[in-house]
């Protein structure tokens, strides 16, 4: 029987036609939280049977889903998704950012009530510490914990929700994390002291699972920021593949067209200054384009008639009329956001030792804490209360607060250290990842170099010459010309009738003569060009008269760094979207014997997976829009500030200045951390050992428990705060 979709945008009106003749669709899920959603939503859709292919982003809320049959089986997909208890509309990246906004609001608040009750029920506590029984009385300390009770169970009934909404989705499903014993703690603990004022008992724990609260959230939040800039990357992409293009009609007319509706052989109008907007081949015009998207290269590029250009790279001189030879659906810059989606589903695939060992912990805890109950009750022969207060004080003894902290705290120092050597680390997992790798991919322009043409044979050209080409180099915006112009610091000669040709140089009239300064194709010699440096030519009336010959910049520790990456064993590999010669010369004198030179965006994820797939673990540093994907299929990836924004929202650690030796840096900090993270886990795992057979015995009252857990965090902030005397 069909699911009627309920009320809303007509669906069918989104739907395309694939290659292979089935119907296709991208949907946005709302109200999808984990991996547990994701698996939740494409088994829903495959066991419809007219369903060949379903896969939901967990990054962009991506949906994409292919269909045998008629148009309106897509009414069936919206509501099999809304009956999985899912929001959906069509895809739009603005609905991403709204639903990230939301849920930002929503950890916000839900620290903003956990603060406010912890700190007033410290100030409660505080007097109960103060006094003693005798002093107070009986009435007024049940008092106090009444007053607590009324602050915290609400509080902890709102705040813990991202902890209990976590655990119940994975518990739903017969799995376990970490979010499901801190639930069960801070739950045990209200119950415990609710059952403790209810009979005037001495001992409450109100304060204990507010602050367990706090501190958590805490950490939630700073990593819901981390992953909410991991995963703009692709959704600027696709933000990229919206708007329109000016399409030209037969008959010379124009009209605006959505760019997911352009389709090869469309004749569009690219004016100067705008994107392309779909892999084209240029009918008329000339001009220059910024390649950076695709080579990853700051020098533009010049095209002409029959050129071809790719979706994404800028117009940057004059209009150019293209012929659209791939939609805007197979384009390079589509491409560029499958491997981005790819490249994030490898990753959520990773687990973090933290849940691996709530695994195993999570299980014996609660299995545990139930025998405890059992036998108590039925074993012993106690009455209920008694035995129940017994195994919630095992629950406390175990609460994984020491488990809990073995990483942040550690991640905690980690990170202020680094940036105090003004290095940023985004995704709270890197450390982890970055430890285990063991190969370095490393981009050249803008990298390995500072992505600044500087000029190189200044010393060997004429006074007269120097002048003569800086007085025309002053009136371009190339970067070259302007790298020229910098190099010269004396006066500049008067030019008169100055023009720039786009893809080929400037021309003026000096003294009578005609003068041009460009490439060595317009206005030098070919057979003289020096394949493995950048270079402008100066002509005066058909003669070339000199070269000027210009190389990027490499960072100043560049080949000092290398070094201590061989030596710490980790092998290093240049790749490259500039020329062969350029990238095999670079490495030369780096010291690289591994490289690979013009290579396209996907031809470096090509080359990253190979790696991957032959067991080694790879940590890219990239800085372009071309190195995207890569950089988020990466095992771990380092971007400078210098970098795209879109790079920079796919690396996992960003490091500021011009110095290369961060990588060093953060590679020996994270190595050291994950030692002290595994000696944590130890630590927390031998408090275990002894504590919880005493409590399991009844030895152990719920104050002794909260000590003994209190104190078992202590041990690992004290250890994880070596990390602070690491020397270097």
């Amino acid at each position: 029987m069909s699911v009627v979709a309920e009320t809303g945008p007509d669906f069918a009106a989104y739907a395309e036609v694939t290659e292979t003749g089935h119907l296709s669709e991208t949907f946005l899920v709302e109200g999808v939280h984990c991996a547990a959603c994701i698996q939740k939503v494409e088994s829903a859709l495959q066991a419809q049977p007219f369903v060949s292919y379903a896969r939901l982003n967990f990054s962009t809320k991506r949906l994409r889903v292919e269909w045998d049959g008629p148009l309106d089986r897509v009414h069936d997909i919206v509501g099999a998704i809304r009956a999985q208890g899912y929001g959906v509309q069509p895809y739009d990246p603005k609905a991403v950012q709204a639903e990230s906004d939301e849920e930002e609001r929503f950890l916000q608040l839900s620290l903003g009530v956990a603060a406010f009750a912890a700190g007033n029920i410290m100030m409660i506590s505080v007097g109960l510490w103060a006094s003693t029984i005798e002093a107070m009385g009986v009435g007024t300390r049940d008092l106090l914990h009444w007053i607590s009770a009324l602050i915290a169970i609400p509080a902890v009934a709102y705040a813990g929700r991202p902890f209990f909404r976590s655990a119940w989705s994975v518990l739903k499903h017969g799995k376990t994390n970490m979010d499901v014993p801190i639930s069960i703690g801070v739950i045990g603990a209200v119950l415990v002291s609710i059952w403790q004022t209810l009979h005037s008992g001495e001992d409450a724990y109100f304060d204990s699972a507010v602050m367990l609260l706090f501190f958590l959230l805490i950490g939630r939040y700073l990593d819901f920021r981390a992953r909410r800039r991991a995963r703009g990357a692709a959704s600027d992409l696709l933000a990229m593949m919206s708007g329109t293009a000016v399409v030209l009609s037969e008959d010379g007319s124009q009209k605006s067209v959505p760019i997911r509706d352009l389709k090869e052989g469309m004749k569009v109008l690219v004016p100067m200054g705008l994107r392309i907007p779909a892999d084209s081949r240029v009918l008329s015009g000339e001009s220059e384009i910024d390649t950076s998207l695709v080579t990853g290269e700051t020098l533009p590029r010049g095209v002409k008639e029959g050129d071809t250009v790719f979706a994404g790279t800028i117009n940057l001189s004059a209009p150019l009329t293209l012929m659209v030879t791939s939609a805007a659906k197979d384009s390079l810059l589509s491409d560029i956001v499958r491997l981005m989606e790819k490249a994030e589903q490898g990753q959520a695939k990773y687990v973090r030792l933290a849940d691996r060992a709530a695994r195993l912990y999570t299980p014996f805890v609660h299995t545990l804490a139930a025998l405890t109950f059992f036998g108590w009750w039925l074993g012993v022969g106690i009455d209920g209360a008694h035995a129940v207060l017994i195994a919630v004080t095992v629950l406390i003894i175990t609460c994984p607060c020491a488990l809990g902290l073995a990483v942040p705290v550690v991640q905690v120092l980690a990170t202020g250290r680094l940036m105090k050597r003004q290095i940023l680390v985004k995704a709270g997992d890197a450390f982890e990842r970055l430890a285990g790798i063991d190969t370095v991919l490393l981009d050249k322009t803008g990298t390995l170099t500072l992505g600044k043409p500087a000029l190189v044979n200044g010393d060997e050209i004429s006074t007269q010459q120097f002048q003569l080409a800086a007085s025309l180099a002053v009136h371009s915006h190339h970067p070259l010309s302007k790298a020229l112009a910098a190099s010269w610091a004396g006066d500049v000669l008067s030019v008169f009738d100055v023009k720039e040709l786009p893809g080929k140089g400037i021309e003026a009239t000096w003294s009578g003569k005609i003068v041009r300064l460009g490439s060595a194709a317009w206005c030098g010699n070919p057979s003289q060009s020096h394949h493995d440096m950048q270079e402008i030519w100066l002509q005066v009336d058909d003669t070339a008269l000199a070269c000027f010959m210009f190389r990027d910049q490499l960072r100043v520790d560049t080949k000092e760094t290398i070094g201590k990456l061989k030596e710490l064993g980790l092998k290093p590999v240049l790749l490259s979207g500039d020329r062969v010669e350029v990238a095999e010369s670079v490495a030369r004198e780096l010291g690289i014997d591994d490289v690979a030179g013009g290579l396209s965006p996907v031809g470096k994820y090509q080359r990253m997976e190979a790696l991957k797939a032959a067991g080694h673990k790879v940590l890219m540093v990239g800085d372009g829009l071309n190195d995207a994907p890569t950089i988020a299929g990466a095992d771990v990836s380092i971007s400078p500030s210098s970098a795209i924004d879109m790079a920079q929202n796919a690396a996992d650690i960003v490091f500021m200045g011009d110095k290369l030796g961060a990588i060093v840096e953060v590679y020996r900090t994270s190595v050291f951390a994950q030692k002290l993270v595994k000696e944590n886990f130890a630590l927390a795992i031998l408090y275990n050992i002894i504590a919880v057979p005493l409590a399991v015995a009844g030895l152990v009252t719920p104050l002794i428990a909260a000590i003994a857990m209190s104190g078992s965090s202590l041990v690992v902030i004290a250890n994880s705060f070596r990390l602070s005397r690491m020397k270097g």
